[in-house]
């Protein structure tokens, strides 16, 4: 006897596939036909138009927000990448001022009990105060950097003169302030504050009122 082979040869597959796929596109068609629906192949939906921006009312728009977000009056920016201070007011930069800024050293105490880090912090500040002739009173750290003891009476602790002329206090025991080492200035050295030559800060005091806000990045 002669075995009969019912399988389609493989060329023949792809006619009856295809076939078998229009049949099917064919009763989808009418079925959807028949629903009411009207049937639309789903494709990427555009984005939004954007205005251009050589746009006239664009522009005028952009600079108005500019304008609403921008400081009013005067104000400090403290750039610690380039040690740079700028006073500014509105769009004007009153002064450029080379100062110096926290140098990012560790300072661990010798029993390992506690930790500083010298750094500046970044965001934005005001000046909560301003002082004449103002007077350091010296944290621990001082005197773990001095490898002295930390002192129990609170009058070991005043230093005067080295925080030069004037100081703005801006919080969190941080100064823009002068300094007796005006040769580092441009570099990051500071324990934090930040540092102005005698001319600068003179100019920096005189013209930047209580509130007067500060940018440091």
């Amino acid at each position: 006897m002669f075995a009969v082979s019912l399988e389609v040869p493989r060329l023949a597959r792809r006619p009856l596939a295809i076939a078998a796929c229009l049949g099917a596109a064919a009763l989808i068609a009418t079925f959807v036909a028949g629903s009411g629906f009207d049937y639309r192949p789903l494709g990427p939906t555009p984005p939004p138009a954007a205005a251009p921006a050589d746009d006239p009312r664009e522009q005028r728009r952009l600079r108005a927000e500019l304008a609403r977000l921008a400081p009013r009056g005067v104000y400090i920016v403290i750039d610690r990448a380039n040690n740079r201070l700028s006073l500014r007011r509105g769009e004007s930069t009153l002064l450029d001022a080379v100062c110096s800024t926290g140098s990012g050293i560790v300072l661990r105490q010798r029993d390992g009990a506690r930790q500083w880090v010298f750094d500046t912090p970044t965001g934005v500040f005001h000046v909560q105060s301003k002082i004449a002739d103002p007077v350091w009173r010296k944290p621990d750290w001082a005197f773990v950097e001095e490898g002295e003891p930390v002192p129990g009476n609170p009058g070991d602790r005043i230093e005067r003169g080295s925080l030069g002329e004037y100081g703005l206090v801006l919080g969190d025991g941080y100064l823009i302030h002068g300094t007796l080492y005006e040769r580092l200035l441009g570099r990051s050295v500071t324990h934090g504050c930040i540092r102005l030559g005698r001319d600068d800060l003179r100019t920096v005091f005189a013209a930047a009122p209580q509130g007067t806000p500060v940018y440091i990045f």
